[in-house]
């Protein structure tokens, strides 16, 4: 298979909390304005960029149930979501963050926690 912009990141499965960012330049702006001052970037404590892939998110145990063993077990482990999105534009932490590089390109590898603040493009009203 040849590898593309499109699914050159299939084969990356994200873990948990975590998500996959792809760094901005600092002086992109997003179509609404939204960008980051020039302070901001010379401390390097905050970024931006834009999330590329998502965890399941935080793992939750199901509630035990022993009492029909003729049952076929399910997988016991529920994900409560996250809430950045493919395509989300993400200010986040630099300090809670990983730096990566794959297939030639840097990445950031970031919990949820890290996130400060998500952009999306669609009308969420």
């Amino acid at each position: 298979m040849e590898i593309t912009t499109e699914n050159k990141l299939r084969k990356l499965i994200i873990v948990g909390d975590k998500i996959l960012l792809k760094p901005k330049k600092p002086s992109e702006q997003t179509k609404s304005g939204l960008y980051l001052p020039a302070g901001v970037h010379e401390r390097e404590k905050v970024q931006s960029g834009y999330v590329m892939k998502t965890g399941p998110g935080y793992p939750i145990p199901m509630p035990a149930e022993d009492d029909e063993p003729w049952k076929e077990k399910e997988e016991q482990i529920r994900y409560i979501p996250l809430q950045a999105k493919e395509g989300d534009v993400a200010i986040f932490l630099q300090k809670g963050a990983i730096e990566v590089v794959y297939e030639g390109e840097k990445y950031f590898i970031v919990p949820q926690s890290s996130i400060l603040m998500l952009e999306r493009e669609d009308d969420l009203f």
